[in-house]
């Protein structure tokens, strides 16, 4: 964590006509959003520090010797979580006030998503099942019935008369007539903290959670927040960058691939539909292996073709509801 001071600009001091301003601090951290997939379900990395209130791994920039905040991203990770990073991206910078009581500055958190295939994590880290975060996301066998008996109604009494309440309930759960939208994952999590059915709105308030919430394992501080940001950009990017290979095998079957695609998204996707796409896409090509570990007919082993990155502008996948 690096700290900086934050003072006015000294031309506008006038230091004879008005008194100093007060300093502040700033602190830098570094966030890392590990995602993996295994056994068709997207996995989380997180630090157990405090064993009742996972957090996501957070590390230090040493401000000498980090070129980039990226390379900083990467020491602390392998250092501490004994990972080697492939695929990086920089998520979002977080910054709200208050939002680390345990931190004396104002805490400013560059966050990262990180796709690897999941390891043995180092003693103090664990892997967390994304949809204990987020029950109401995986709707791979139908709508979560939390959702339906839980969630929905308690949303509708806290919407009540106000229209504008019941529109962004209708639009960012999928109510009838809209569609549910995979991507709007940040926007859902958003919506349950602010209508009261998310733990941490209470335990950033200090005060006792209520009993009987379904809304899965809170996180520390607004770890969870940013949980949330790193799967909606990671469901929409699938649709335009070829990052489904990153959590995969070098070599893997299509039955593979598309069970990875739907552990991401929270949907079952039509096989025939999804071969298609695949095959029209040119976004894999055949090996001549087979694979009997499947159970029944030998299946082929494909590759993720590498030329497409230059082929087209957006080799992705299209995802229902959009």
């Amino acid at each position: 964590m690096v700290a900086a001071k934050v003072e006015g600009s000294p031309m506008l001091e006038n230091r004879s006509a008005q008194p100093a301003r007060p300093t502040s601090m700033v602190a830098l951290s570094l966030e890392a959003v590990i995602v993996a997939v295994t056994d068709e379900r997207p996995r989380l990395l997180v630090s157990l520090k405090d064993p009742s209130r996972p957090s996501i791994p957070s590390g230090p920039l040493d401000a000498e010797g980090d070129l980039t905040l990226e390379r900083g991203l990467r020491r602390w990770v392998r250092h501490r979580a004994g990972l080697e990073l492939g695929y990086v991206e920089q998520l979002y910078t977080f910054g709200d006030r208050d939002r680390r009581p345990d931190v004396g500055e104002r805490l400013l958190s560059v966050a990262y998503l990180a796709l690897v295939r999941e390891e043995q994590p180092s003693p103090g880290a664990a892997w967390l099942d994304v949809y204990d975060l987020f029950p109401w996301e995986d709707h791979r066998g139908g709508r979560p019935e939390s959702l339906e008996t839980e969630i929905l109604p308690k949303l509708k009494r806290w919407a009540g008369r106000n229209e504008a309440r019941q529109a962004r309930v209708r639009e960012t759960f999928g109510v009838s007539p809209m569609p549910w939208d995979a991507i709007r994952v940040l926007e859902r999590y958003e919506l349950l903290y602010e209508a009261g059915l998310i733990a941490e709105h209470y335990i950033d308030r200090g005060e006792a959670v209520p009993e009987g919430l379904v809304t899965g394992t809170p996180l520390a501080y607004d770890h969870r927040r940013i949980a949330a940001s790193a799967m909606g950009r990671l469901r929409g990017k699938l649709t335009y960058r070829p990052v489904v290979f990153e959590l995969l095998p070098e070599t893997f079957t299509l039955t593979q691939l598309q069970g990875t695609v739907e552990a991401l998204i929270g949907l079952r996707l039509h096989k025939q539909n999804f071969r298609r796409l695949v095959e029209q896409g040119r976004l894999v090509e055949g090996t001549g292996k087979f694979s009997a570990a499947t159970g029944g007919r030998p299946a082929e082993l494909f590759r993720f073709r590498e030329e497409v990155r230059s082929e087209r502008p957006r080799p992705g996948l299209r995802l229902p509801g959009r």
